[in-house]
């Protein structure tokens, strides 16, 4: 490496340079811009650290492509390999018409670089393999074919000497074609018999932002339509545990239909930015994979409750003709008077739920932090209440600190429950909670707390697991 004259921070180096973008990326965002920004992102959230993992540095992911360079042609290869078959595998359930595949192309070669960027004939002919190579496959320079063919054994077509666009000497071109990357063929399942009333899936919502960490935001959104659906009697909501291993997919509608034994399926994305909020939302028959309805609502941060029940009903309405209005407002949750509790609310759970699986007593005290925060913004909010009940169940159960097993955890449990029962006796999380905590105190008849706490238990067993 040599420093250039007059410039120390600039050197010159040989460097393995790859370059990817998405084949026929511009008519996948004229068909839906939304849909692809969502399936582009939950793509570049796996691909992106595949990089790292072999050793290579990300220079530039503007759009949808990705520059990067590596040190070794060896592992450069290996991590274009890599991206394909990820790429493959995630295509193999998705609709071909919303799959993206990867071109990528190699070159090795000597580039000057600064602190964050790469120039040269190694970049530039990157480019150009890049835009030669077909949907799914890779296009190698001569140079970086030499490197690699003995200790990978790619099935690699020569495509002879080829005059580059602004590339003095022709180059020796070498491709790898799509079918060496192709995922086998997944056993399918069985259809599920769909039941005798209108059934639904909500997919989880794309988190849009930029910032990853706005993940619970949406999984708490998705999460609060899924239990506003399932409140009509008319309609057969699938549970989230199963909607949710769908999350960072793109799969295919109707096989999601057959898997989830649902005529219906809802997807959507939400962009949080400042004080407002944008939820654009899609209905499938997971039938005919056609579109039955979409809309995308554009408001301020509190007014996501009406929008969230806009959707609800607007799918109602769309589904089930004949849905009792009454019902629906009857056992409609209440919303938080400030939608700065509602945010705490959504962040508690999000910890609350990092807590069951990694037993860490921090994301314990912390969601605890968080409700705490949430209910002294709005003393009448009962659904946090019930999480704050959840977590002293949570640390009476669990040997992670002194109330392990200690009696006034779960009175706390019990009084917080109580207290979100009182607060909203429609809601089925703090009657779940109420009825585990009683089963702990070994109080089993219901009457006493029924008689005192007026309101409807859960509907079903499968409501009380999938709120706790």
């Amino acid at each position: 490496m040599s420093d250039i004259p007059g410039n120390p921070k600039v050197s010159r180096k040989l460097a393995a340079i790859l370059a990817a973008d998405i084949a026929g990326y511009s008519a996948l965002m004229g068909a839906d811009d939304e849909a692809t920004v969502r399936d582009l992102k939950a793509h570049q959230a796996v691909i992106l650290p595949l990089v790292g993992e072999h050793r290579g540095r990300i220079i530039d992911t503007t759009g949808d492509g990705i520059l990067a360079e590596f040190a070794s042609v060896v592992n450069s290869v290996e991590c274009a390999v890599a991206i394909q078959k990820t790429m493959a595998e995630r295509n193999a359930g998705t609709d071909p018409e919303r799959r993206m595949q990867f071109r990528v192309g190699i070159s090795l070669g000597d580039v000057i670089h600064d602190e964050q960027r790469v120039y040269g004939d190694g970049v530039n002919i990157a480019a150009r393999l890049e835009a030669i190579a077909k949907p799914g496959g890779i296009c190698l320079s001569g140079e970086a074919f030499g490197q690699v063919q003995r200790r990978l054994q790619l099935p690699a077509v020569d495509l002879g000497d080829q005059q580059l666009k602004n590339i003095a000497q022709p180059v020796r071109l070498y491709s790898v074609a799509a079918d060496h990357f192709s995922a086998p063929h997944p056993p399918t399942r069985p259809a599920l018999t769909l039941p005798d009333r209108p059934s639904i899936a909500v997919l989880p919502f794309t988190n849009l932002s930029s910032d990853p960490k706005e993940d619970y935001f949406s999984d708490g959104i998705t999460d609060d339509i899924i239990t506003e659906l399932s409140r009509f009697s008319e309609l057969f909501v699938i549970a989230r545990n199963s909607s949710f291993q769908y999350k960072g997919k793109s799969p295919d509608i109707r096989q999601v239909g057959r898997e989830l034994g649902v005529r219906y399926v809802l997807e959507g994305g939400i962009r949080r930015a400042g004080d407002r909020v944008r939820i654009s939302g899609q209905l499938i028959d997971a039938g005919t994979g056609a579109h039955r309805w979409a809309e995308r609502y554009d408001r301020r941060l509190q007014d996501v409750f009406a929008v969230q029940d806009e959707v609800a009903r607007t799918i109602v309405s769309t589904l089930a003709a004949h849905v009792r209005k009454a019902e629906s407002e009857r056992v409609r949750t209440k919303p938080p008077n400030s939608w700065e509790a509602y945010d705490y609310f959504l962040q508690a759970a999000d910890a609350l739920a990092s807590f069951n699986t990694s037993f860490n007593k921090k994301d314990l005290y912390k969601a605890r932090h968080l409700v705490e925060q949430s209910i002294a913004i709005d003393p009448t909010y009962a659904r946090s209440y019930a999480i704050l009940a959840r977590t002293y169940n949570a640390a009476w159960i669990h040997p992670i600190d002194s109330d392990h097993l200690n009696p006034s955890a779960l009175n706390q449990a019990h009084q917080l429950a109580r207290k979100a029962v009182q607060l909203d006796p429609n809601l089925p999380l703090a009657h779940t909670c109420l009825g585990v905590v009683l089963t702990f105190r070994h109080e089993h008849d219901p009457f006493p707390d029924q008689r005192a706490l007026t309101g409807p238990h859960p509907r079903t067993v499968q409501e009380c697991h999938e709120r706790m």
